[in-house]
């Protein structure tokens, strides 16, 4: 199973799988009415403590990761998430500029493990 990782921001495609948004918080310049979304499991997403820590610093990368797996660790909504793997087509949405030094991308590599 592959699972994706894009910006809430990018237009969605017609072969597009299930759309579950990642963020703690709703992004900026979306309207609710207007997101493409499947379903959206914030409690997912990384401790405000964690994400003020990291600042999206490429530098702090393997640090956050290490970080937030350990918050990840017995989370229910990973187990809610892992669940969903099995739909073909899993995207995960986030709003970050670089979503391959984000949550999400973490995310993705404990589901695809």
């Amino acid at each position: 199973m592959t699972v994706q990782v894009l910006r809430i921001y990018d237009a969605p495609e017609k072969s597009d799988g299930t759309r579950v948004l990642v963020d703690g918080v709703w992004p900026r310049g979306v309207r609710k009415q207007d997101a493409r979304y499947d379903e959206w499991v914030k409690d997912v997403a990384p401790s405000a403590e964690l994400r003020k820590w990291y600042g999206h610093d490429p530098d702090r990368f393997a640090e956050f990761r290490r970080r937030y797996r350990d918050e990840l660790d017995g989370s229910p909504a990973l187990d809610r998430l892992r669940e969903q793997v099995r739909d073909p087509g899993l995207i995960l949405l986030t709003a970050t500029r670089s979503p391959e030094y984000s949550h999400a991308e973490v995310l993705r590599e404990l589901l695809e493990q």
